[in-house]
């Protein structure tokens, strides 16, 4: 097998595992989405997640000892910045009207390049995800000395498979979508609403008090 071939496929499994298990706001996100708004729009907005990622992996295997610095000295900032969006996030799918959504949905007024938009910007003001690259790099033995072309075929396959995952999960998602009524995706929103403020205030309490949940897990 080709060297470039392999990377490629190393990138489709690093891909695949980093949105698998983005069980934060994004995943939240694009639930709400798809439930409210249809498979499209929560698609489109993984799409989003999957390209910001592809493009932190890509500072990571090109760039990661510039990028680990700045990380480093400001991630007390960094950090209390994602919280604070990730709050403002989690207020607005609150107070969406989920009927309101139903009605744009069948009239075709659905945006799918603001859904992809709003969670790529949401997903690349959170600069830490490339240290969880530099993670995967080393357990999947992907070294930056491999060079440009397979640098490129690593990010091609981190994109695929990314893409694939959220291409997957949706349509599996929306096979449940009709059986919720208004009502029911109503107490979504704001469940799904509650759910991310607290994720944003538990990034931002633990930065500043310097705590770690599994502090708290009895062992």
């Amino acid at each position: 097998m080709e060297m470039w071939l392999d990377i490629f496929l190393r990138g489709i499994l690093i891909g695949l595992v980093v949105s698998m298990f983005s069980i934060g706001p994004v995943g939240v996100l694009c639930v709400q989405r798809t439930l409210s708004k249809g498979q499209r729009s929560g698609f489109f907005s993984g799409l989003g997640a999957a390209t910001a990622d592809t493009i932190y992996a890509m500072v990571a295997y090109f760039a990661i000892a510039f990028v680990h610095g700045i990380i480093e000295q400001n991630q007390l900032v960094l950090k209390i910045i994602g919280g604070v969006l990730v709050i403002g996030v989690g207020l607005y799918i609150f107070l969406q009207n989920p009927v309101v959504q139903i009605r744009r949905n069948r009239a075709g007024k659905v945006c799918l390049w603001r859904d992809y938009l709003s969670i790529f910007l949401f997903t690349i003001a959170n600069p830490a995800i490339t240290l969880v690259f530099v993670g995967l790099f080393a357990m999947f033995g992907i070294s930056n000395n491999a060079g440009y072309i397979n640098g490129l075929a690593m990010l091609a396959g981190v994109l695929a498979g990314a893409a694939a995952w959220w291409l997957v999960f949706t349509l599996g998602l929306n096979i449940f979508r009709k059986r919720f009524r208004p009502r029911y995706l109503l107490w979504m929103n704001r469940i799904a609403g509650v759910v991310v403020v607290l994720l944003g205030l538990v990034v931002i309490f633990s930065s500043i008090f310097n705590f770690h949940l599994d502090e708290f897990i009895p062992k």
